[in-house]
C-alpha cells in the first residue's frame, strides 16, 4: 500500500525534528499523491534539490539530484518545477553539516 504524500512528510518532518534538523513545508501540494521535493539549505549560500524518480535498472523509487549549486539557481529550478505542477510539495531543510536522512530506510 502506498503512503499518502501528507503521510509521507509528515513521517518524514518527524524524523527530521528528532534529530534536531530543522525542516519546514515551503509548499503544501496535493494531500493523496503530490510530488515531493526537498531543498536542502546548507547555510552558506548553496543548497541542493532532490526528486524521487524511479531507478530504470531497478525500478525502485529513490532520491536523485534534481538540481544543485548557488542558493538562487536551486529557487529558480523548483519555481520552473512548481510552475507546471500546482500539486508539489516543497519541504526545505536546514542543515550546514548537509545532513537530510532522506538515504534512510523508509524514506525512499
Amino acid at each position: 500500500m502506498k503512503l499518502t504524500a501528507d503521510i509521507w512528510v509528515s513521517a518524514y518532518l518527524t524524523r527530521l525534528r528528532l534529530q534536531e534538523i530543522p525542516a519546514f513545508v515551503v509548499k503544501r501540494g496535493d494531500a493523496t499523491a503530490g510530488a515531493v521535493l526537498v531543498k536542502l539549505n546548507t547555510l552558506d549560500g548553496n543548497a541542493c534539490c532532490y526528486q524521487r524518480s524511479f531507478d530504470l535498472m531497478t525500478g525502485e523509487r529513490q532520491w536523485m539530484i534534481l538540481s544543485d549549486g548557488a542558493e538562487r539557481d536551486v529557487d529558480a529550478s523548483i519555481a520552473k518545477q512548481r510552475s507546471f505542477d500546482p500539486d508539489l510539495w516543497v519541504i526545505e531543510v536546514e542543515d550546514k553539516q548537509g545532513r537530510h536522512l532522506l538515504d534512510e530506510p523508509g524514506l525512499n
